[in-house]
């Protein structure tokens, strides 16, 4: 008994503490959640796979397998690698004898992606947001190695299966004119159609060879990397795209304090990387966590 007494005297107070002076419950409502609102998001990036094959490797991307693979420093040092692996035969006697037989076909993994915003809401429902997000992604897949001259992989195949992963950052910086509906005193759906602006920087792209890894970067100005080679200052292999957007968020309101709102945006965006920009689409599934309450002011 002296359990539920305590918990019904918990109640009545939580009940005190929710209702107006005339001792009426309160309500949420949309003026609650009028004027300017800050908020943080976290939530899921599946991007579009297209630029991911600017880290494939291929012969007339910025960073080439062959540059490296066929290179004085790195391609002996390869070769050497596979020789101690026991993944080649005698017959290759040279780094010159590899051969890419098939590359890969990149793809992103999915990331997460984070940011932060404002929104500023009218009487009517109307209002507009401003936000920027980062995502950090990592393309992957994998590429054969082969030789003209009978190379010889331990369990008798033909070919050396190799990794390849390029990761980058982004900065999105979206623009938006919003449309609130109350769907009930606590629940809201916020409709957002806008432009966007991104900025794509390149970090890596390595291929890994049996467990060894080998960055294909071009910091040799086109050249094939041998010993003694000055490498020159890396020079961004990224830029800016811009495109539209889309999302929609189901919310739900917290009086006084704000709103916690799960939505989906989808993105129809340029990607800028060099030889591979074009629109593709992007979707994300994020969580956003709005205070609305500011006491300072």
């Amino acid at each position: 008994m002296k359990h539920i007494s305590a918990l019904v005297a918990l109640l009545m107070l939580a009940a005190s503490a929710m209702a107006d002076d005339d001792g009426v419950p309160r309500r949420t409502t949309a003026s609650d959640n009028t004027g300017l609102s800050v908020f943080v998001n976290i939530g899921a990036l599946w991007a579009d796979d297209y630029s991911a094959n600017f880290y494939s490797g291929r012969d007339g991307n910025a960073n080439t397998i062959e540059r490296v693979l066929h290179s004085p420093r790195d391609g002996q040092a390869i070769w050497d690698h596979l020789k101690n692996e026991g993944c080649i035969s005698s017959s290759i006697g040279t780094y010159n004898d590899l051969k890419v037989a098939e590359y890969p076909d990149m793809y992103y993994k999915a990331t997460y992606q984070v940011g932060l915003g404002i929104r500023y809401e009218y009487a009517s429902g109307f209002g507009w947001l401003l936000r920027f997000n980062i995502a950090k992604l990592q393309a992957v897949g994998a590429f054969n190695l082969y030789s003209d001259n009978s190379a010889v992989v331990l369990t008798q195949d033909r070919y050396i299966r190799c990794g390849m992963l390029g990761t980058e950052s982004r900065i999105n910086i979206d623009f938006a004119i919003s449309k609130t509906v109350d769907l009930s005193d606590l629940l809201c759906l916020e409709l957002n159609l806008g432009a966007s602006v991104n900025n794509t920087k390149v970090t890596k792209n390595l291929m890994d060879i049996k467990g060894a890894t080998w960055s294909i970067l071009d910091v040799w100005n086109g050249q094939q990397p041998y010993h003694g080679i000055a490498e020159y200052d890396y020079v961004n292999q990224g830029g800016i795209g811009c495109g539209v957007f889309m999302s929609g968020y189901l919310g739900y309101r917290v009086s006084g304090v704000g709103a916690v709102k799960l939505g989906y945006t989808c993105y129809h965006s340029q990607t800028t990387l060099k030889g591979y920009s074009a629109m593709g689409w992007h979707h994300c599934l994020d969580l956003r966590l709005e205070i609305n309450n500011f006491s300072f002011l």
